[in-house]
C-alpha cells in the first residue's frame, strides 16, 4: 500500500494495514528489550491472560530508538502536516491460552500529568497512578494510534475486529449497541507490520483459540496541545 492510499483508508475507514515496517532483525530487539527489562515497576502488569506494561518507553527507554525507526517516521511525517509527538506507548502480550477478550469500544480517554476543572475536558478518572480524561473531539479526531505487531496476528489470537468509518460518528454509546456488526472487520497483520487506526474507530478483540502468542506495541500520536495548565502524561518528541 503505497502512501495516498493507506492515508485515504485511514481517513475513509478509520484503520489501515502496512506491512514490513520492521525487521525480524529489529523484531528481535524490541523484545529482547522488553525481556531483560526489570518488569518489577508500577507499569509493569501480570496476569494468567495478560502482560503489559504502561508507560512503555519511560520503563523501557532504550526502545525508542527501533520502534522510532525511519519507516515510522517517514509514516507518521506523511500522516501529519504539523509538528506531533508521542502521547502514549503500551505493550500488550496475550498469551497463548489467554482468556481475555474485548468488547466493542472507542478509545476517548487520555492521559495526562493533573486534573483540572475545564468544561471541555470531562469525564476523569485515576488508575493506577494515572489521570485519565475525555478531552474535546478535535484532539481525538487528531489522534493516530499505532499498533507495532511482533507476532503473525489473526482472528484466532487476537487481532482487533473494527467496524470500518464508525469514527465518522463521533462519540457512540456502545452501551446501547447503536451500530451493528454486519460491516466488521478482522484486521490480520504479518509479524513487524502495523495497524493504524483512529481512536474513534469501534474495535474489539477475541479470546484466543490457537494457542499461538500475540504481542503488540500500542503507541499514539498527536499535534495538538492540550488546555493549560494539562499536559500529556507520556509526551515525548519524536
Amino acid at each position: 500500500m503505497n502512501n495516498r492510499n493507506f492515508k485515504y483508508t485511514l481517513e475513509q475507514k478509520g484503520y489501515a494495514i502496512l506491512d514490513h515496517l520492521y525487521s525480524n532483525l529489529e523484531i528481535q530487539q524490541i523484545t529482547t528489550c522488553i525481556q531483560e527489562a526489570t518488569q518489577h515497576g508500577e507499569g509493569f502488569l501480570k496476569t494468567n491472560d495478560l502482560f503489559a506494561v504502561r508507560q512503555l518507553l519511560k520503563n523501557i527507554p532504550q526502545l525508542k530508538r527501533v520502534l522510532c525507526n525511519d519507516n515510522l517516521t517517514s509514516l507518521l511525517s506523511s500522516i501529519y502536516t504539523h509538528p506531533y509527538f508521542l502521547t502514549k506507548a503500551i505493550y500488550f502480550d496475550k498469551p497463548p491460552n489467554s482468556n481475555w477478550f474485548v468488547p466493542y469500544h472507542q478509545d476517548i480517554s487520555i492521559s495526562v500529568h493533573q486534573k483540572i476543572d475545564s468544561e471541555y475536558y470531562k469525564n476523569w478518572t485515576y488508575k493506577k497512578g494515572q489521570h485519565g480524561v475525555q478531552p474535546p473531539l478535535k484532539i481525538l479526531k487528531n489522534i493516530t494510534t499505532v499498533r507495532i505487531h511482533l507476532d503473525d496476528t489473526t482472528a484466532y489470537n487476537g487481532a482487533l475486529k473494527v467496524i470500518p468509518s464508525s469514527h465518522k460518528r463521533g462519540i457512540i454509546r456502545t452501551d446501547q449497541k447503536e451500530w451493528d456488526t454486519h460491516t466488521e472487520y478482522v484486521c490480520n497483520v504479518q509479524k513487524g507490520g502495523v495497524m493504524l487506526m483512529k481512536p474513534l474507530t469501534l474495535h474489539a478483540s477475541n479470546r484466543t483459540t490457537n494457542g499461538k502468542q500475540r504481542r503488540v506495541i500500542h503507541l499514539e500520536f498527536c499535534d495538538q496541545a492540550l488546555e493549560a495548565p494539562l499536559e500529556w502524561l507520556e509526551f515525548q518528541n519524536i
